[in-house]
């Protein structure tokens, strides 16, 4: 297959910390030996000096560059790592190879030229090794890792999407003290959460915000690698990536020095289930996560093993990782009216006479449309016409979705029971409503034991029990049970 080299190094250095911003240069080295530069930015609002704020901008300022290992000869991280960063590092840049690999680069997404997209039948498992050598110049002293954190305390990163929504709610509602976390990216995909933070910023006083313009350097090195189409980057309404599939734990990163200083001990990612049963995690050989590494559970265990191999002491995890897409808008719109009514779920949201509005008929605003039906709800209430309604159908029919098949063919049997009419694809999967465990990838212990029964009682009064999978299909559990599996997996 052709060689997927764009550059033959991409360095991160000159990094540097102010009272309330942290920059970096990014150096892409060229196949012809050309040299071009670009600057990553972050600000924050208040003070982040403290002594950890070197540790933290350095794992912030390397951190996307995990998703070049593919690309690039060498990647060199010129700014002081720990030992734990650079294992962070290391392991991350290799998973991450496989799942672009298998992801982005085989499976043939529009984006690539034609002459590097491999023929899948002739894929090897060393396709997808990644060709880097990542080199560390410097090492930091980790220093102390006597850190108090409050456990009651709850940073929930927020995009504006109905998961960190409902999360912000639950966390609430079961005694947390709950930080809402904004992303400020400096393009178009901020307007998404907007509508959540403008919202936010007035109402709770515990809202969190960091501007970065980490997605102009990401377009930045997509417009020098050779493999993607010219203007790859500019596609109106794109609803995938061209490359990049790593990118949630930079955002986490990029709030530590704040959630340091405030001693907050969780973190808080809208990750829902993702139905394995009739997903493949292999390809001819190749582990891969379906492009959602940095959103599986997998990783978010790592990532709290890792926070406490570090000293730092972190959790992460997902307090709607048990519920389907069509559950949480259940919850959310009865429960938490006044939050659904901020939800904007779509990438490319405009303004319309000074609101956000979503487009109505990209892939992702289809899917919350049926959920929303199916449930009984009016979509109009978060922005949708009535002509997106109308015609949602036929984008379904034409492929226009996105949701794990189980999860369609069920909420369309909904849609069937409420209309009288037999909507075509419809079938029952009375899992989908229900609170969801599964070896793979929702395991009984992921919310934590201080809040994980009263977070199940909230879902109790919106589902139909408990169900596990097993090889033979689904299973119904009691929460007994449910309770007694995440104590088994604790031990």
């Amino acid at each position: 297959m052709a060689s997927l080299k764009c550059f033959k190094s991409i360095a991160v250095t000159n990094l540097k910390i102010q009272k309330k911003r942290i920059t970096a240069d990014y150096i892409l080295e060229l196949e012809n030996g050309d040299e071009v530069h670009h600057k990553l930015i972050h600000t924050y609002e208040e003070d982040i000096i403290t002594d950890k704020t070197r540790e933290f901008a350095s794992l912030t300022v390397s951190t996307p560059l995990v998703n070049y290992g593919l690309f690039a000869d060498r990647i060199v991280f010129d700014v002081p790592l720990t030992r734990q960063g650079k294992e962070f590092l290391e392991d991350t840049t290799r998973i991450t190879a496989y799942d672009i690999f298998v992801n982005r680069i085989v499976r043939n997404t529009g984006f690539l030229r034609d002459e590097y997209i491999p023929d899948p039948e002739m894929v090897k498992p060393e396709d997808a090794e990644p060709r880097v050598q990542l080199v560390f110049t410097r090492t930091a002293n980790p220093g102390s890792t006597e850190h108090g954190l409050d456990e009651k305390k709850c940073a929930v990163m927020s995009s504006g999407g109905k998961e960190s929504l409902l999360s912000y709610g639950i966390l609430r509602e079961v005694g947390c003290e709950v930080y809402p976390c904004f992303f400020n990216e400096s393009g178009h995909h901020w307007f998404t959460a907007l509508t959540a933070y403008r919202y936010f910023k007035e109402h709770e006083p515990r809202t969190l915000r960091v501007w970065s313009n980490v997605d102009r350097l990401y377009t930045f090195i997509g417009e020098h690698m050779k493999i993607l189409k010219r203007n790859a980057y500019k596609k109106d309404k794109a609803e995938i990536y061209p490359i990049r599939l790593f990118f949630f734990e930079h955002y986490v990163f990029s709030f530590l020095p704040l959630l340091y200083k405030r001693n907050i001990a969780n973190v808080i990612l809208g990750n829902e289930y993702d139905d394995p049963s009739r997903t493949s995690y292999l390809f001819k050989g190749i582990k891969h996560y379906n492009a959602v590494y940095d959103q599986s559970q997998e990783f978010d265990k790592y990532m709290t093993n890792w926070f406490k191999r570090s000293g730092l002491g972190f959790k992460q995890w997902s307090a709607v990782r048990p519920l389907s897409g069509l559950i949480v808008e259940r919850i959310l719109a009865d429960r938490y009216p006044e939050l659904f009514k901020l939800q904007r779920s779509c990438h490319s949201v405009h303004l319309e006479n000074g609101k956000v509005l979503p487009c109505g008929t990209c892939s992702k605003c289809n899917g919350i449309i049926l959920f929303l039906l199916a449930n009984g709800i009016d979509p109009r209430i978060i922005g949708y016409k009535t002509q997106h309604i109308e015609t949602v159908f036929d984008r379904i029919n034409r492929g226009s979705i996105r949701l794990d098949p189980d999860e369609l063919e069920h909420s369309l049997y909904l849609l069937t029971l409420r209309s009288g009419k037999q909507i075509e694809g419809s079938q029952k999967h009375e899992h989908v409503e229900m609170i969801q465990f599964d070896e793979l990838n929702s395991h009984p212990d992921n919310i934590p034991a201080a809040v994980r029964e009263k977070i199940y009682q909230i879902y109790e009064a919106y589902t139909k029990g408990y169900a596990f999978l097993t090889p033979k299909g689904w299973v119904t559990i009691s929460r007994e049970e449910a309770l007694r599996g995440a104590l088994n997996n604790e031990k």
